[in-house]
């Protein structure tokens, strides 16, 4: 008899394994992390999520080399955003590794951007810093990098 596992069944497989390693306090605050990135990629089209995600001197490195703070972010929205419209990109968090130093975190992982009007996806290794204050996780230090895509093989 032959068992034969996909490379994502080897990755969950690991990431279970290491999570069951880790001491139960470090990994309940990855599962906190974990559970607020993808609640926040999931509203991440509303301020009100970008509002409690970034803390107030937070540095935002984008993918094209910008940099700025929470303020900018928000200013990058408007009251139409707020209504119940669905998202035009849909976010989601792929290949997650959440690191825990006390009240300090690492989280990095692949964000994956699906448009809503089926164009191609895009992807980006994003890293963010998280610092544990007043009993809640906030993002201090963000860098994206966009993934570039690769042209087609040729035939």
């Amino acid at each position: 008899m032959t068992i034969t596992i996909s490379r994502s069944g080897i990755k969950i497989a690991c990431l279970l394994a290491g999570l069951m390693m880790l001491p139960p306090a470090l990994a309940s605050e990855a599962d906190s992390l974990t559970s607020m990135l993808n609640d926040f990629l999931a509203a991440s089209h509303k301020a009100a999520a970008h509002e409690s995600f970034w803390a107030d001197d937070l540095v935002y490195t984008s993918s094209n080399g910008t940099r700025f703070g929470k303020a900018e972010i928000l200013s990058g929205f408007s009251e139409a955003d707020s209504a119940d419209a669905p998202p035009a990109v849909v976010y989601s968090a792929e290949d997650l590794d959440v690191r825990i130093y006390g009240s300090a975190a690492v989280v990095a992982f692949r964000l994956v951007g699906t448009p809503a009007d089926g164009t191609e996806a895009m992807e980006y290794f994003n890293t963010g810093t998280f610092l544990k204050r007043g009993g809640g996780w906030q993002v201090v230090a963000w860098q994206a990098t966009s993934i570039p895509r690769l042209p087609p093989a040729a035939e």
